[in-house]
């Protein structure tokens, strides 16, 4: 039986809680029996009722911990579950759960055809996204894939599973945690770009599988949506960027 450490990262998601997501995981996880499990919900410093919310629902459900982190947005958040996990596969998801965790059905089989790394992917269309959203996820996709793992469709998928050594190994090497920079807010990065090149290029095995997506997120206090997801895709285009940059000047040349 395979076991798996899931880690969700959270920052301001105190409507998603509300609503009962982590009802919906640990419904899912206590009804299945393909896999041994734990799950990390990873909080970066959320400045509304999350950290109550989910030490509440920790409280009562065995298998759940809280990891309390200092702020550093999304990645940082994740690094911060992958060091705590337990088990040889890691999985981390969304807590909105637009991808709903039973699509890890879809995913798991791949470990065993010898993949490093299977990913979710929402392909090309992005169900429930708003206009404006589609245009831009369409934007961002022909611009990475210019530059960068052209065969792979959705990188951005908040749902992705690897072999936790191969995330121990490859987490720290992310440009992401070399700026030193203070993030302020929710930063999402394209660090899964990063992570997904780096592995592919030291020649890790990669699997996209389509999953299940609409967008379930309830979240009013990340701050103005508009405002932020302009932000989050500047930010993604500067990544692609500085990868391709990397790339080109060897920072990446690391035998496996």
């Amino acid at each position: 039986m395979k076991s798996l450490s899931i880690v969700i990262p959270c920052y301001n998601e105190e409507n998603n809680l509300k609503r009962g997501v982590l009802d919906e995981v640990n419904q899912f996880l206590t009804k299945q029996k393909k896999f041994k499990w734990e799950v990390l919900v990873c909080n970066d410093e959320s400045t509304d009722n999350s950290l109550a919310l989910v030490k509440k629902f920790v409280a009562k459900h065995p298998g759940f911990r809280v990891l309390d982190l200092p702020h550093g947005g999304k990645p940082s958040a994740v690094w911060g579950g992958i060091q705590q996990a337990k088990y040889p596969i890691v999985l981390f998801t969304d807590m909105d759960q637009s991808t709903p965790l039973k699509e890890s059905l879809k995913l798991l089989p791949f470990f065993d055809q010898g993949y490093d790394i299977v990913i979710g992917s929402r392909g090309a269309v992005r169900q429930g996204a708003s206009f404006i959203r589609q245009l831009m996820a369409k934007g961002f996709l022909f611009g990475r894939r210019l530059f960068l793992l052209r065969d792979i469709v959705d990188t951005q998928c908040g749902f992705k599973a690897l072999k936790t050594d191969l995330a121990k190994k490859i987490f720290p090497e992310l440009q992401f945690f070399k700026e030193k920079s203070n993030n302020s807010g929710w930063r999402v990065s394209a660090f899964d770009v990063e992570m997904l090149f780096m592995a592919q290029k030291w020649g890790y095995k990669i699997k996209e599988v389509l999953v299940h997506w609409q967008d379930e997120d309830a979240s009013t206090t990340k701050g103005d949506d508009a405002a932020r997801f302009k932000k989050e895709s500047k930010q993604m285009l500067q990544e692609i960027i500085r990868v391709k940059r990397n790339d080109l000047l060897g920072l990446y040349d690391q035998k496996k």
